[in-house]
C-alpha cells in the first residue's frame, strides 16, 4: 500500500509549531508511515532551519500559504499576520483534504490571543474545521495508546456543565464514538465506558439525578442500536478498569477536566487530539503554543509524532 499523504499545518508562526514540524519531519519514523505536506511559511521554515542549525525541509514538501516578513516576527509574540496566515494554514489543509490531494490533516497548535486578532470568531480549532466541512454534530477525543478519551462537553465553565448535559448530547457523543472506532480504528464492537456526571455516578441519587435522568436514557437508547455502551460509571474508577483492568476501549467523560486529569497522566508528552464525526481526518498535538520556549530548538516531537501515526492509522483503516 503506497504511503498516504498527510498535511502537517504550521500552526502559529511565532509558537513552536514550525520548529517541531522541522525536527519531526526529518524523523525517519514519520518518512517510512507517510509523505508529509507542510502547510505553512517556507521562508520563515528556512530562517529558522538556519537559526536552529536544522536541515531545511525540501521545497517539494511546502505548500507556502504564506509570505511573512520574518524580520518582523518574534518568537511569542503574535500579531494580526501571524494570526491571519495560522488561519489560512488551516483553511488550505482542509480545502486539500476535502478535494482528496490528502489523506488527513495534522495541525500544530494555535494561539486564540492571535486568532483574535486577526477577526477569527471561533473558539479554536475543532469548531473552525467543523464549520468549514459543514459539520454539526462532532466530538473531541484526546488519547493515546492506552487511554482515549472523548468529551461530552469540552471548554465550559465547571457551573454551565449540568445544563448542557442532555440525553441528546450525550447519545450523539456515544454514536460518533463508536461509528468514529469501527471505520477508523478498527473494532467490530468497540466497549465505550460512559462516566456518571456526579461522584460515585449520583449514588442512586443522593449525589445527583442527572445519571437517572439523562445519562442512563442515552446510554439506554444506544444499546437499542446495537452500541455497545456501559455506564454511567463511576469517574473515580473507570479509568483503572480501561487502563489497568483492560476492561473498555475508551471512556466518554461528562466535561473536561474530569477526562483530561486522567488522560495526561497517562499521556501527557505523546496525547492525541482528534476530532470524531468529521468527513475528514484531524489530529492535532495536545499542546499549546509554548511561546515560553518558541524558536530554541528545545520543544518535543512526542506528540506531534504520535498525532501524524494516529493519522495515519485512521487512513489506512478508513482505505
Amino acid at each position: 500500500m503506497a504511503k498516504p499523504n498527510i498535511a502537517v499545518t504550521m500552526g502559529d508562526p511565532v509558537g513552536v509549531g514550525p520548529e517541531i514540524i522541522l525536527k519531526a519531519l526529518q524523523s525517519k519514523k514519520v518518512l517510512s508511515i507517510c509523505e508529509p505536506l507542510v502547510i505553512g511559511d517556507e521562508g520563515l521554515l528556512n530562517s529558522l532551519a538556519d537559526k536552529l542549525r536544522i536541515k531545511r525541509l525540501s521545497p517539494d514538501s511546502i505548500v507556502n500559504a504564506s509570505e511573512l516578513d520574518v524580520r518582523k516576527l518574534k518568537p511569542g509574540k503574535p500579531n494580526k499576520e501571524s494570526g491571519a496566515a495560522m488561519i489560512t494554514y488551516i483553511e488550505e489543509a482542509v480545502y486539500m483534504a476535502a478535494m482528496g490531494d490528502v489523506e488527513a490533516i495534522v495541525t500544530a497548535p494555535i494561539s486564540k490571543e492571535a486568532a483574535k486578532l486577526a477577526g477569527f470568531k471561533f473558539p479554536g480549532h475543532t469548531e473552525f474545521i467543523a464549520h468549514l466541512t459543514n459539520t454539526k454534530d462532532f466530538s473531541m477525543m484526546l488519547g493515546g495508546k492506552d487511554l482515549k478519551v472523548i468529551l461530552v462537553t469540552i471548554h465550559e465553565a465547571i457551573k454551565d456543565v449540568p445544563k448542557l448535559i442532555t440525553r441528546e448530547a450525550v447519545l450523539k457523543t456515544i454514536k460518533i464514538t463508536d461509528e468514529t472506532f469501527k471505520k477508523y480504528f478498527g473494532f467490530k464492537k468497540p466497549r465505550i465506558a460512559v462516566c456518571g456526571l456526579n461522584p460515585h455516578a449520583g449514588e442512586g441519587g443522593l449525589f445527583g439525578d442527572e445519571e437517572k435522568k439523562i445519562i442512563e436514557p442515552a446510554i439506554k437508547k444506544a444499546k437499542s442500536l446495537g452500541i455497545n455502551a456501559i455506564g454511567p460509571l463511576p469517574p473515580d474508577t473507570v479509568f483503572y478498569r480501561t487502563v489497568r483492568k483492560k476492561e473498555f476501549d475508551c471512556v466518554i467523560a461528562m466535561y473536561h477536566d474530569q477526562g483530561l486529569g486522567p488522560l495526561k497522566l497517562m499521556h501527557f508528552e505523546d496525547g492525541v487530539n482528534a476530532t470524531f464525526g468529521l468527513p475528514i481526518i484531524r489530529t492535532s498535538v495536545d499542546h499549546g503554543t509554548a511561546y515560553d520556549i518558541a524558536w530554541k530548538g528545545i520543544a518535543s516531537t512526542e506528540s506531534l509524532i504520535s498525532a501524524i501515526e494516529m493519522a495515519v492509522e485512521m487512513a489506512k483503516k478508513k482505505k
